[in-house]
């Protein structure tokens, strides 16, 4: 074994990083009208988008695919000798077929060739230049450039695989913009996610019900009385409702500090004492902009109210926190 200095370790990385740089540079150069055509036929697929590719070609599509599926194109890998055994039935009319094979003569795709024709499904190919098997066969070859591999010896896929990576992403973010696809759209196929929990949950999925018999006194109750119901319902606050049950104030642990230093007494009623006008949101908020809601007033609860005031339900900074909103 040759031992290296550690000038020479970081030498080594520097280079490799340089030489699938320069890769990527070249792909650039490639990027023209067929990147155009490809991104129209996979655009306008009523089917799906299925990634075929051999070895690290495979490894790489499987990536591709992944990020197609999760960014509004449906699609999925396919093993190209699995396909050849009975799982080319995955592939039906509608769907296109991206394949990728750096020298473009890959025996596994080339078996695949006569039914992709048959059943007349769209070709994208993915391969360094036009010369080899599949990228003739394509109805849009995609080149990535002849870049040199990173890997010494020159052998092991790298600078290219790098390139197909990129080039993979380039399709899927040009595909994001023309679907118009927002963030709103990624989090429907990440709801296990943070982003998902971000975007998709709302406040109707975590807050306390009416049902649940919440907190609620009159503007004539007393104090004593709204203090046996607040403790009782754990929330930290009770909800001030009129004659016809309209909100029209909270009581809270901060109204009852206040008042106690203006000297209230027991039977104050909650009328002179409650915060008047309190914060209310819709139950169909997303639960994220209800924490804004709350870091913004500094307040620890929010009131769900439908239009007419009424009350629907009560959140608080420990129902969200505890859901892992952000």
């Amino acid at each position: 074994m040759t031992l290296l200095s550690d000038d020479q370790v970081i030498n080594n990385a520097v280079q490799a990083i340089q030489t699938e740089q320069a890769a990527l540079s070249l792909l650039i150069e490639q990027l023209d009208s067929r990147f155009v055509r490809a991104c129209e036929i996979i655009l306008n697929c009523s089917g799906r988008v299925v990634v075929t590719g051999m070895g690290k070609s495979g490894l790489i599509g499987r990536k591709i695919a992944a990020t197609f599926a999760s960014t509004g194109t449906p699609a999925f890998f396919m093993h190209p000798g699995e396909a050849g055994h009975g799982d080319l039935g995955m592939l039906v009319k509608g769907d296109v077929l991206v394949a990728i094979s750096n020298s473009g003569e890959s025996d596994e795709i080339k078996t695949l060739l006569p039914v992709v024709k048959r059943l007349k499904i769209p070709l994208i190919s993915i391969s360094r230049d036009k010369r080899g098997m599949l990228p003739k066969a394509a109805d849009i070859p995609l080149t990535l450039g002849k870049s040199e591999e990173a890997c010494p010896l020159g052998l092991a896929p790298t600078s290219s695989t790098t390139a197909t990576l990129a080039l993979g992403d380039a399709l899927a973010v040009a595909l994001v913009y023309a679907r118009g696809f927002t963030s709103e759209d990624f989090a429907l196929s990440h709801p296990a996610g943070a982003l998902g929990r971000q975007l998709l949950m709302q406040v109707e999925d975590l807050m306390h019900p009416v049902s649940e018999s919440l907190p609620i006194v009159k503007t004539s109750a007393p104090l004593h009385e709204a203090l046996f119901i607040m403790t009782s319902g754990r929330l930290g606050m009770t909800v001030v409702v009129d004659d016809n049950n309209k909100v029209v104030g909270v009581f809270t642990d901060g109204d009852l500090r206040r008042g106690l230093e203006k000297g209230i007494d027991l039977a104050t009623p909650m009328q002179d004492i409650m915060t008047k006008d309190p914060q209310g949101v819709s139950k169909n908020m997303r639960a994220s902009d209800a924490l804004s809601v709350m870091n913004e007033k500094s307040i620890n609860q929010l009131l769900i109210l439908d239009s007419d005031k009424s009350l629907e339900g009560i959140i608080t900074i420990h129902d969200l926190l505890q859901a892992g909103v952000k």
